[in-house]
């Protein structure tokens, strides 16, 4: 007798402003009617953080209130949120809600975040170093993110290819687990074949496209709140130099706030780093790879995903 097949995770992927959230609560809508409950794990490295809800397009509370939701709003800006952590606590999430006897979708644009769990990454559990990570991070101010990377390809050419040049996080992390450990830090991610079948699905758009969308939902986001949001966040005690306001366009909101910026300039700035940040994702999701099913609409990809769960 044939072992029974794995259980179906559903991961709805691809750059910011790409339709996942819609794209995953009409997936949400439609098992529904086939009979199937679902929950939604977010993989967003962002959407993590509380407080920090208009400018890193959490779902709303209307959107929230569809459908049970995991990873969101789990610590606050101040705290650190590692690859491991976000593994470990997804992890509990799918089996918690496959136990259940409904269908996990992993919704989010952070690459490591998608990939980690659909390959069964096993990251390296190594406790941030407060020195190391202050040193590195000034170097970074002083000398320009180059230098870090440029030491990473020395150290740990595997590694470098896996990221982003501009990302002084992650470049600050594999760095500080390589000081730490003596060893290279694609040496300790290991795999291990996840206990489920993960589905990779996504929307595809020309950059041109994606790029109007993230202009208009930049400017709804300073229409909608963002300037209030980054000064309760401020208020509260929250500095700009932490590692979660490099989302794109919190540092340049805080700059408006201490009068650096005009508005038209935080517009500008915050809508080239977000075009920055698709593209980024966009490395991590490329339309070529077989992985991922692409679609052209919502529907081609909803229908995908109740064909592949309620067949």
């Amino acid at each position: 007798m044939s072992a029974p097949s794995k259980p179906v995770v559903l991961f709805v992927v691809g750059p910011t402003a790409s339709g996942k959230t819609d794209a995953a609560l009409a997936i949400v809508d439609a098992l529904r009617g086939c009979g199937r409950p679902a929950e939604i794990v977010n993989a967003d490295s962002r959407q993590v953080y509380r407080g920090m809800s208009i400018g890193t397009a959490k779902p709303s509370s209307d959107e929230l209130a569809r459908a049970p939701h995991h990873l969101v709003d789990v610590v606050d800006p101040s705290d650190g949120f590692s690859l491991a952590e976000f593994l470990r606590l997804a992890r509990a999430a799918i089996a918690e809600i496959l136990a259940r006897g409904a269908t996990p979708i992993v919704v989010g644009g952070t690459g490591q975040y998608a990939w980690g769990l659909a390959e069964g990454w096993q990251a390296p559990e190594v406790a941030p170093n407060p020195e190391i990570r202050a040193r590195l991070e000034a170097e970074a101010t002083a000398l320009g993110v180059d230098v870090l990377f440029q030491r990473l390809q020395a150290a740990d050419p595997e590694a470098a290819t896996l990221m982003d040049p501009r990302n002084v996080r992650r470049l600050v992390r594999a760095l500080e687990v390589i000081e730490i450990t003596g060893r290279p830090f694609s040496e300790q991610r290991t795999k291990e074949e996840p206990p489920f079948e993960p589905r990779m699905l996504a929307l595809s758009f020309s950059r041109a496209d994606l790029y109007e969308r993230i202009d208009a939902r930049v400017d709804s986001m300073l229409a909608g709140g963002w300037v209030h949001e980054v000064e309760s966040l401020l208020t509260a005690g929250y500095t700009s130099d932490l590692p979660a306001f490099s989302s794109a366009g919190y540092r340049e909101v805080a700059q408006f706030l201490a009068g650096v910026l005009s508005m038209e300039q935080v517009a500008e700035k915050a809508k080239t780093a977000t075009h920055r940040l698709a593209r980024s994702q966009a490395n991590w999701f490329r339309a070529g790879d077989e992985r991922i099913s692409w679609h052209r609409t919502s529907e081609e990809l909803v229908q995908e995903a109740v064909q592949a769960c309620c067949s």
